[in-house]
């Protein structure tokens, strides 16, 4: 198909029958402690965001204005985030709604979802209500990418597709991260295998190198993004068909290879799952590079978050380097380097931190509650004076004091801490929201 039929068939794509659902439930076991006291798309990410935005900005963006969160665990900072954010006019037909799991007459008794499907099929009947809707698009609420979903519907229709699973090529190494795909000439799926151990098992599966113009210096493979389009009604036929089948990717999708048309569409714009600390860190430090390789600033398609109305943030002789700075923030005298610094974050005199994610704090302290600090013998809200702050997170609403040192000298690669003061995973230490840390603490 030329180009410009192929522009012209996604421009009349009809974007207005899509119903767009987030997947918003998961426990998120693999972002502790980052997930202690909310769920993974509930997140702080890149200073202002938190990660359930990206997947609503496409949506909006991709001109889906109907859309469903589902949530499950920890789900209160989410929900709050969700009514105080997307709001649309009254003339507007369009909405963004927390869709909280619920115990019915139908499915009593049997518990809260138990993966990705579950909860779309106890979430079925509110999907159905929604007038004029023809098609599903089912989303991740923690990831990072732009998507044309236009040209996704697109590719669906004009394939003649019941399902469409979008999908991003990764290396062998990656390939027991994701589940992948095995797709034929005309992007038909005919085989899926969920998180196969190695790719010595699927090597007659890898893409041909060049692909879409890159040379592969290692074997690559089609994971999927989990990401679907469904035709509604093969939806609800697939869903009401195999009540065991708990999760898209590990049931649904291989059981209906055989019995439905299903077809893939490849992505190979920027694309990261975030599904671990190391994996959230190293997405946040990318984007401190000086050319990042997923760019926050493109105008036409910025992401929306909670409008917070903050003061602009103060710098009193600080030294930046590679540093993404938020709202309200105020450094005195300080040294960040390769760091974002979250929303009214407080940096003190002398300190140093590199290469770390400092998500910020819910408030500011006025002078009587900085007093009573000093009463109770605890730090001020934010990181206090010659401090030394290495690869590191530090989580919302966290009393640092002077002098510490965050800096897991010992290079210990996992440790569970000591008093709930800390978590180390990969490497990466994480200081858990709320946490309080003494002068003069080595960590």
């Amino acid at each position: 198909m030329r180009n410009k039929d192929w522009e012209l068939l996604i421009n009349s794509a009809p974007i207005h029958e899509v119903l767009g659902v987030v997947l918003a439930g998961g426990v998120g076991t693999r972002l502790y402690p980052l997930t202690k006291d909310r769920s993974k798309p509930a997140v702080p990410f890149a200073g202002n965001y938190r990660l359930v935005d990206i997947p609503i900005s496409n949506c909006l963006h991709s001109g889906v204005y109907r859309i469903f969160v589902l949530t499950q665990f920890n789900s209160a900072s989410l929900n709050r985030h969700i009514n105080q954010t997307y709001k649309f006019d009254i003339f507007h037909k369009g909405f963004v709604e927390v869709l909280a799991s619920e115990e019915t007459m139908e499915i009593m008794n049997t518990g809260f979802p138990h993966g990705t499907a579950d909860a779309v099929r106890k979430s079925m009947k509110h999907l159905k209500a929604v007038r004029d809707m023809k098609y599903v698009l089912i989303l991740a609420g923690d990831q990072l990418y732009r998507f044309n979903f236009r040209e996704l519907l697109a590719r669906h229709i004009a394939s003649g597709a019941d399902i469409t699973l979008a999908s991003h090529p990764v290396n062998n190494k990656s390939v027991n991260r994701f589940g992948i795909l095995k797709m034929n000439k005309s992007m038909r799926v005919t085989d899926f295998i969920e998180k196969p151990e190695s790719a010595d098992k699927i090597r007659d599966w890898r893409i041909p190198s060049p692909f879409c113009g890159k040379v592969f210096s290692f074997p690559h493979f089609y994971a999927s993004m989990n990401m679907y389009i469904f035709n509604l009604d093969v939806l609800e036929e697939v869903l009401a068909g195999d009540i065991e089948a708990l999760d898209f990717g590990e049931k649904v999708i291989p059981r209906i290879i055989p019995k439905y048309k299903v077809y893939g569409m490849v992505h190979d714009d920027y694309w990261d799952d975030i599904g671990t600390v190391e994996t959230f860190y190293n997405a946040n430090m990318r984007l401190t590079h000086k050319i990042p390789d997923f760019n926050l600033y493109e105008e036409s398609r910025l992401f929306y978050t909670k409008p917070r109305f903050l003061p602009p943030g103060r710098v009193h002789r600080a030294i930046l380097e590679n540093v993404i700075l938020s709202d309200g923030i105020y450094l005195d005298n300080c040294e960040i380097i390769d760091s974002i610094i979250g929303v009214r974050s407080i940096i003190d005199k002398e300190t140093k931190i590199e290469k770390s994610i400092v998500i910020g704090n819910d408030y500011y302290e006025n002078l009587v509650q900085k007093k009573n600090n000093l009463k109770r013998r605890i730090p001020n809200l934010g990181i206090g004076r010659n401090c030394v702050i290495h690869r590191a997170i530090i989580d919302k609403n966290c009393r640092i004091g002077n002098n510490v040192h965050i800096v897991n000298k010992s290079g210990i690669k996992n440790d569970d801490g000591h008093d709930n003061m800390y978590v180390i995973r990969d490497g990466i230490v994480v200081i858990p929201k709320g946490t309080v840390i003494h002068d003069g603490t080595v960590i």
